[in-house]
C-alpha cells in the first residue's frame, strides 16, 4: 500500500492513489491531519487548475510547502480533487 513518509512518519497512506505526472495522490481521507497546517502558496498547472500548499510538521520540524492539492480543478483533472501529492523529501514506498 503506498505511504507518504516524512521523517520516518507515515504522513498518508492509501491503496487508492491516483498517479498523474509520476506523482502519487492521496485521497483526503488518507492523510494525517495533524501533520498538515496550509499556507498561502499556490501555483497554477495549465491543465490541473490552482494547487494550495501545505507545511508539513513531524516532531517539531517543518517541512514548507511540501504537500499540495487542487481543491477546484480543472475539469481534466477532476480525478484528483483534493487529493494530496508531495516532494520536498517526502518519500512514497509501495
Amino acid at each position: 500500500m503506498p505511504k507518504a513518509l516524512w521523517k520516518d512518519t507515515v504522513v498518508a497512506q492509501s491503496e487508492e492513489t491516483v498517479v498523474v505526472e509520476g506523482n502519487h495522490y492521496f485521497p483526503p481521507g488518507s492523510i494525517v491531519q495533524e501533520f498538515f497546517r496550509p499556507t498561502d502558496t499556490q501555483t497554477v498547472c495549465p491543465w490541473k487548475g490552482t494547487a494550495g500548499y501545505y507545511t508539513l510538521t513531524v516532531d517539531g520540524r517543518q517541512n514548507t510547502d511540501a504537500a499540495w492539492t487542487y481543491p477546484e480543478p480543472k475539469e481534466a483533472a477532476e480525478n484528483i480533487r483534493g487529493h494530496y501529492a508531495f516532494w520536498k523529501g517526502v518519500t512514497i514506498s509501495d
